[in-house]
């Protein structure tokens, strides 16, 4: 089980290096989207600073819509995606492996700019720092309940309303908590709650995700 994750994992990896240029669209997107917004709202380091939060974790969710369809489709489309489903291995174990890949590509990016956008937008030593653990915890949460959606729509062929429709509610508790964090962060207040909040989630999401994944694949191709 351990070779065919691994397997799994370097193929979607090789196949997404293959095509950079739909690569670097979800991170590009998400880069353009939070340096564009300080000209929106003009230079004030106070107003963007109680800003950045929301406006970072936004553009990531926005952007990562921009990938989530690609977690099953190319599979889906030559037929490779059946075969999974018909595997020896557990079907949930594949499509963690699938989902890892899609984190190592989308989120992955996303957690590595941050640093860099929330200087832009003025956010202080230590909120950037809280801003990664969140990011950290939050976009393999995002990947995950994503691919949910993923599965139930794979079979439609333009499923891009339907997706985000089905899984940005879904979203909506971890936006809150990881902004809170922020914000609570650079009043000095205590932030072990939103973390704790934070990785229920990712934990719950981890546990639950690949199953209902794997179910609403069976469902969509039956």
């Amino acid at each position: 089980m351990s070779r065919a994750f691994v397997t799994l994992v370097k193929r979607d990896l090789l196949l997404a290096f293959r095509h950079r240029s739909e690569l670097a669209n979800p991170i590009l997107f998400f880069i353009l989207v939070v340096s564009l917004f300080p000209l929106g709202v003009g230079p004030e380091p106070n107003l963007l600073q109680s800003l950045a939060a929301g406006v970072i974790w936004v553009a990531a969710l926005l952007s990562s819509l921009l990938s989530l369809d690609g977690i099953f489709r190319s599979d889906f489309e030559d037929g490779s995606l059946e075969q999974i489903l018909m595997s020896a291995h557990p079907i949930s174990l594949l499509v963690l492996a699938k989902v890892l890949a899609h984190w190592l590509i989308t989120g992955l990016p996303v957690i590595l700019v941050a640093p860099l956008l929330g200087v832009l937008m003025q956010l202080p030593a230590d909120g950037i720092g809280v801003l990664m653990i969140t990011l950290l915890l939050g976009t393999p949460f995002v990947s995950l309940v994503g691919a949910i959606g993923v599965g139930l729509t794979v079979g439609l062929r333009r499923a891009g309303m339907v997706l985000s429709l089905l899984v940005f509610p879904l979203y909506i508790p971890l936006l809150i908590f990881a902004a809170g964090a922020v914000d609570t962060a650079m009043t000095g207040f205590p932030i072990g709650g939103h973390l704790s909040l934070l990785a229920a989630l990712l934990v719950g999401a981890l546990t639950l995700a690949p199953l209902a994944t794997a179910a609403s694949l069976r469902i969509s191709l039956n």
